[in-house]
């Protein structure tokens, strides 16, 4: 029977799924994200790459007929000629390309994806800058450079990572404007996410026993995968995925892109996906409760009930939606002796912004929203699942798969079968 490997690469952690012809889970690998220097990043992802691959049994390695990456959405990085990076990644929720916005208004049009602070394109545009880039040759998402070193080919992304980079997926071209702007790097070249773009390369089919015909395929961002994996498949059901950030993503009938309020829309079949990502989340809850006080803690919250708390929880200043704002301080003041309110009141708050997201996008002319599914770590929280389905008002479920490494297997099965 054939197998298909998606791998997902979050803010926290790398998970592998491996999934069959009927798409039922055959084994699920992890491995956790220590603190690491982020000029060591690309050496730390390839070892946690391969480290997943290892634990998958040898069994099913044989059996794998395609492997599909997603990464952090915007987390780029520049190679030379032969993929080796050049300097340190510029991970999701990097600002500091915020300086370079008024250079890129006068090009880009008013508006675009690209004038966030943390797009993939000022992203480019500062790395220009460093003596570094003079030996840069390929530009490159996270989930590109991954798969790059499963099946050899530099300079090759699909249209979710690009969006940010300014690909016209409405076209499927880079747009002239872009083109214009004379990058002095290759960008790379686009394909639809599920795409197969070649069979492993044969040293590495060799070290981990997988078949010699297994096949790469183009991949996707987390939030995507995410969504992929949920079940949601109707115009007005929508996903959050509560991971260390909180994501939004509605699909509907219209394209929205706004860079005001952080809003992107991405392409998925013949509907799009709209939506936007917050700093907040819960890596906020992480830095100041463990795992099992979140657990406990939560358990003696009445969900039914509302905090007096009012806060904009970041852990550090700035936020990429609903309010796009670099300088947007955290908000955290007033915190109570009580462990059990201030949760509550963080629970709340984060809830209040996911609320704020998505009547935002249905202001903007997004369908309206009718269920949303949660993945994610936090759509184990029964009781923070309670308080989001009062401020939203309208049903709240977990998603049918909550991991994304899920959704990104289901890519990889789909891709194959076209």
């Amino acid at each position: 029977m054939d197998m298909y490997l998606g791998i997902d690469f979050g803010t926290s952690g790398a998970r592998g799924i491996v999934i069959d012809d009927e798409a039922c889970i055959q084994v699920e690998v992890r491995y956790a994200f220590e603190d690491s220097s982020i000029c060591d990043m690309p050496d730390f992802w390839q070892k946690a790459l391969f480290e997943l691959l290892e634990q998958i049994p040898q069994e099913l390695r044989r059996e794998i007929r395609a492997i599909a990456i997603n990464g952090t959405s915007s987390t780029v990085l520049v190679c030379d000629a032969i993929g080796k990076p050049v300097d340190a990644p510029l991970l999701y929720d990097d600002a500091r390309g915020s300086s370079m916005r008024e250079q890129l208004r006068s090009v880009a049009p008013p508006n675009h994806n690209v004038l966030s602070a943390t797009s993939s394109l000022v992203k480019l545009l500062w790395m220009r800058q460093l003596p570094s880039f003079n030996e840069a040759k390929y530009f490159l998402h996270q989930a590109d450079w991954l798969a790059f070193l499963l099946h050899g080919y530099l300079g090759v992304s699909d249209y979710h990572n690009a969006l940010k980079l300014g690909y016209d997926v409405e076209q499927l071209k880079y747009p002239e404007w872009l083109e214009k702007m004379q990058l002095s790097i290759q960008l790379p070249k686009v394909l639809p996410p599920g795409t197969p773009i070649s069979e492993v390369r044969f040293e590495i089919a060799a070290k981990f026993g997988l078949r010699h015909d297994c096949l790469v395929c183009a991949g996707t961002t987390d939030s995507i995968a995410a969504f992929l994996a949920s079940g949601a498949k109707l115009p007005g059901e929508a996903v959050t995925s509560l991971g260390s950030t909180l994501v939004l993503k509605l699909l509907s009938h219209t394209c929205i892109e706004d860079a005001r309020y952080g809003i992107y829309s991405h392409r998925l079949g013949d509907l799009w996906l709209t939506g936007g990502a917050s700093n907040t989340g819960g890596a906020v809850l992480k830095h100041f409760f463990s795992d099992v006080e979140l657990e406990s803690l939560s358990r003696e919250i009445d969900g039914s009930k509302a905090s007096e708390l009012d806060y904009y929880p970041l852990l550090k200043v700035g936020d990429r939606f609903p309010i796009n704002d670099p300088n947007l301080p955290p908000r955290l003041e007033t915190r109570p002796n009580n462990s059990v309110e201030f949760l509550h009141g963080l629970l709340e708050s984060i809830a209040r912004i996911e609320t704020q997201g998505y009547e935002l996008l249905q202001k903007m002319g997004a369908d309206k929203l009718s269920r949303v599914y949660t993945a994610g770590g936090g759509a184990a929280n029964d009781t923070w699942t309670a308080i989001r389905a009062r401020h939203l008002q309208v049903p709240v479920a977990v998603s049918v798969y909550t991991e994304a490494a899920y959704g990104t297997a289901l890519l990889a099965m789909r891709g194959v079968e076209k």
